[in-house]
């Protein structure tokens, strides 16, 4: 299955303060139709009043956590994408508030697989950040937190391992 399979089509709304990314990403997801927007208001106003099968936010410059409370309301599948709040804690929240999969900007040339990962899993009632740790081994992350990254909050990543095992072998 090729990475766009499917995506084509997909209304993506991309949020970011940055306009090169917006840019980046609008030509990564050709497939897609795109809608872009740059701050908070305009992001709110856009997933408030149209239709989206996928957001992707950004945390910091634009509200993204603020925005993922909307994308949640409306039902839309929603993806954090990150630079400067790629931390565990960001992560941890992420997860926590809803979002659907937590990316750092450095994985951007594959966010259409990630995407696409994203909604086979859901199609198939699967867990949406199970593609995420296999794509992202853990090594992925001790080599960016180092190795003990995950022991500020043991209970919740263990709690979070066994509900994507189990969701995975539904």
């Amino acid at each position: 299955m090729s990475d766009s399979t499917l995506l084509d089509g997909k209304r993506i709304l991309i949020v970011d303060d940055e306009a090169d990314i917006l840019d980046i990403l609008e030509e990564l997801l050709e497939m897609c139709d795109v809608v872009k927007a740059s701050t908070f208001d305009e992001a709110k106003e856009l997933l408030e009043s149209q239709n989206f099968d996928l957001a992707i936010l950004d945390i910091m410059g634009v509200d993204g956590y603020g925005l993922l409370e909307i994308a949640n309301r409306r039902n839309i599948t929603a993806v954090m994408l990150t630079a400067h709040a790629f931390t565990p804690g960001n992560l941890v929240r992420s997860i926590k508030e809803g979002a659907d999969s937590y990316l750092p900007k450095e994985e951007m040339a594959n966010i259409a697989t990630f995407l696409n990962d994203i909604l086979e899993a859901k199609q198939k009632g699967k867990n949406p950040w199970g593609p995420w740790q296999e794509k992202l081994p853990t090594s992925y992350f001790e080599r960016r937190w180092g190795a003990a990254w995950q022991n500020t909050d043991k209970d919740f990543w263990e709690k979070f391992r066994a509900s994507i095992k189990e969701r995975k072998n539904k």
